[in-house]
C-alpha cells in the first residue's frame, strides 16, 4: 500500500504530484550545482540538468501546471531582479548604457546572421531554423512570435509547424549552459580574477559616487563677514553641506540664515574635491576641531523605516526648519551622497543628522528608526507590481512590416515594470520596496521553478532527438548560433574596451535573455555589476529578438 502511494506520486496528475516532482528536481538540481569540478560549479543552472534527467525517465507533469509554473517562476525571477536594480538602472543607463546596448544589439544581430548563413548552406530546415534560433539565444518570446508568424507563412503543412518547437527543445540547454560556459572560457582564457573584478567595479562605483569626508574651516575671507550662510557664492551649487558653526566659543546648528563672521569655523560636509573648492572661497582649514569643543548637539545615524516618511522630498519634510536639525548625508544601497531640497526619501535611507539631541529624538520618531520594520516585506505593492507588468508585457505593439504585433511578453513587461516602480518609490499608500532577503528568496525560487519546468518539459524528447534523426546536427547549428556571436563580442568588448568582466558577464547574460546564466554570474563573486548590466540591456534585447525571429520567416518563408 505504501508502495502504491509514493507510486502515484510520481505518476498521477495532481498538485500534490507537481510540487513533489518540483521540490525534487529542485533539490537534487542544486545540490548537484553545487559541486565544484575544477574550481567551477553549475550553481542554480544545475536545476535544469536534473529536469531533463526526471523528463528522460518518464515523470510527467500535467502541462497546464507545467506551464503555469514556468511562466511564474520567470515572472518572480525578473521582477525581483528588476526591484534590485531599479534605483540605479537610470543613472547606469546615462552613463554606460549605450555602449552595453551596442554590444548586445551586435550579439543579436550576429546570432541572426549565423542563422541565416546556416539556412542558406542548407545545414538545417528553414522551419527548424527559427526554433533553433530562439532556443539557442533562450528567448521564449521570440519562439511564440515565430511560430504565431509562422502559421501565416504561405505552403506551411502540419508537420512542419512542429519542427520550431522540436529545435526550440534541442538547442535549449546548450542555449542556457552556452552562456555559462562562455563566461568560464573567458575567465580561464584570460585568467581573470573575479575577486579582483569585484573590487574593480566597486573602486570605478566609488569614483562616481566619491565618499563623503568632513572639514573644518576658518572663515578668513572678509567679503563673507557679516552675511547669511545662505549668500556665500557657490555654496548653493556645490556638493558641499555646512553642518555647524563656531563663533566667538559658541557652536550652532547651520541655517540658510545664519550670520557668518571672519575668524568662524564651519563644519563642512562632501567630497574631497568638492571641500578643496569650497575651502578656496572660504578661507583655510582650522586647526580646531569641533568635535573637540563641547556643544549641546548630537551626531546620529536614522533609518527610514516609517512608510509615511518614504516618498516626501526633504523639502516637504522641513527638517531644519520643524526640527533644527541638519541632514549632512544620506546613505542608500550602500551609495553615501549629499542631500538635497528635492530628494525623495525611500524606505531604507539612512541619514546622518546634527542637532540637539531632544529634536534629533523627535526626528527619530518621524523616520521610523526601527530597522527591524524593513524584515516585515509589504506584499500588496509585490503583487501590484507584477499585474502592471504582465499588462504591459501584453501590450500589443505594431511595428511597420510586421504581419504580427510584437509584445515584450512575460518576462520583459514585469522587468520593465519593477525597475521604473522602484525608481519611482511610492505612489500613494504603495510603496515598492522590497528587503535584501525577501528579493534574494523571491530570484531564487523563481528561477529554480523555472529551470526545473523547462528540464522536465524537454527531457522526453531530448535524448530521442539527439539519438534519432538530425538532432546532434540541429544541436551543432544552435551551440554556433550561441557561441560565435557570444565569444566574439565578449572578446572584442575584453580586449579592446577592458569591460570589467562581472559586467561583461551579464551583459552576455542579457543579450541572450538568459536568467540561468545571470544567476551564475551572481555567483560568481559578490557584486552586483552582472545584474546592473543585464537589466541595461535587457528591454532592448528582448524586443530586437522577438524582431529578428519574424525577420528570419519574413525573408526565408515569404
Amino acid at each position: 500500500m505504501n508502495e502504491n502511494f509514493i507510486f502515484k506520486l510520481f505518476t498521477e496528475s495532481s498538485i500534490a504530484q507537481a510540487v513533489f516532482i518540483y521540490g525534487l528536481v529542485i533539490a537534487l538540481g542544486l545540490a548537484f550545482g553545487s559541486i565544484k569540478l575544477r574550481g567551477v560549479k553549475l550553481g542554480v543552472a544545475g536545476v535544469l540538468f536534473a529536469g531533463i534527467l526526471f523528463g528522460h525517465l518518464g515523470v510527467r507533469i500535467h502541462p497546464e501546471i507545467l506551464e503555469f509554473s514556468r511562466e511564474f517562476g520567470l515572472i518572480l525571477f525578473v521582477y525581483s531582479i528588476g526591484m534590485q536594480v531599479g534605483p540605479g538602472f537610470f543613472a547606469t543607463l546615462r552613463k554606460s548604457g549605450l555602449g552595453l546596448n551596442l554590444f548586445a544589439a551586435s550579439i543579436v544581430a550576429g546570432g541572426v546572421l549565423v542563422t541565416a548563413l546556416l539556412i542558406l548552406s542548407e545545414w538545417i530546415p528553414a522551419a527548424a531554423a527559427f526554433g533553433i534560433f530562439s532556443g539557442a539565444t533562450t528567448n521564449t518570446p521570440s519562439l511564440a512570435a515565430a511560430q504565431q508568424a509562422f502559421r501565416e507563412a504561405p505552403g506551411v503543412t502540419a508537420e512542419m509547424l512542429k519542427l520550431p518547437a522540436l529545435g526550440y527543445a534541442v538547442s535549449y540547454p546548450f542555449g542556457i549552459v552556452g552562456v555559462i560556459l562562455g563566461m568560464i572560457a573567458l575567465r580561464k582564457v584570460f585568467k581573470i580574477n573575479p575577486a579582483e573584478e569585484a573590487a574593480e567595479y566597486e573602486k570605478l562605483s566609488l569614483a562616481e559616487h566619491p565618499k563623503l569626508e568632513f572639514m573644518d574651516l576658518e572663515v578668513q575671507n572678509p567679503n563673507l563677514h557679516g552675511i547669511a550662510l545662505k549668500k556665500v557664492p557657490g555654496l548653493a551649487r556645490s556638493s558641499v553641506v555646512v553642518s555647524r558653526i563656531l563663533h566667538e566659543g559658541a557652536i550652532s546648528i547651520a541655517q540658510p540664515g545664519s550670520i557668518i563672521h571672519t575668524g568662524d569655523i564651519l563644519r563642512i560636509v562632501g567630497s574631497r574635491a568638492s571641500l578643496e573648492e569650497f575651502r578656496l572661497t572660504v578661507g583655510r582649514e582650522s586647526a580646531v576641531d569641533l568635535d573637540s569643543v563641547k556643544s549641546p548637539f548630537t551626531v546620529r545615524r536614522l533609518i527610514v523605516t516609517k512608510r509615511e516618511s518614504a516618498g516626501r522630498t526633504l523639502a516637504e519634510l522641513d527638517v531644519r526648519k520643524r526640527f533644527g536639525v541638519t541632514v549632512t548625508r544620506i546613505t542608500r544601497s550602500e551609495v553615501e551622497f549629499i542631500p538635497s531640497a528635492n530628494l525623495v526619501l525611500n524606505l531604507a535611507d539612512t541619514l546622518i543628522v546634527v542637532g540637539e539631541e531632544n529634536a534629533v529624538g523627535r526626528l527619530a520618531v518621524e523616520m521610523g528608526d526601527t530597522p527591524k520594520e524593513l524584515d516585515h516585506p509589504q506584499v500588496i505593492p509585490v503583487f501590484v507590481g507584477i499585474a502592471l507588468g504582465i499588462l504591459i508585457g501584453s501590450w500589443p505593439i505594431s511595428l511597420p512590416g510586421f504581419p504580427v504585433p510584437v509584445k515584450l511578453g512575460l518576462a520583459g513587461g514585469p522587468l520593465l515594470a519593477a525597475i521604473v516602480l522602484s525608481r519611482i518609490g511610492r505612489i500613494g499608500k504603495l510603496i515598492w520596496y522590497m528587503p535584501d532577503s525577501a528579493n534574494f528568496m523571491l530570484r531564487e525560487v523563481g528561477i529554480s521553478l523555472f529551470l526545473a519546468c523547462i528540464g522536465l518539459r524537454s527531457g522526453d524528447k531530448f535524448a530521442e532527438t539527439l539519438i534519432y534523426g538530425d538532432g546532434l546536427q540541429w544541436m551543432a547549428c544552435g551551440a554556433l548560433i550561441t557561441a560565435l556571436p557570444l565569444l566574439a563580442a565578449a572578446v572584442v568588448a575584453r580586449v579592446f574596451f577592458r569591460m570589467n568582466y562581472l559586467t561583461l558577464c551579464g551583459l552576455l547574460a542579457g543579450s541572450m535573455t538568459d536568467p540561468p546564466a545571470l544567476a551564475y554570474a551572481g555567483q560568481i563573486a559578490s557584486s552586483n555589476a552582472p545584474m546592473v548590466s543585464y537589466a541595461a540591456v535587457y528591454p532592448l534585447v528582448m524586443i530586437l529578438r522577438v524582431l529578428s525571429a519574424q525577420l528570419l520567416i519574413l525573408v526565408f518563408m515569404f
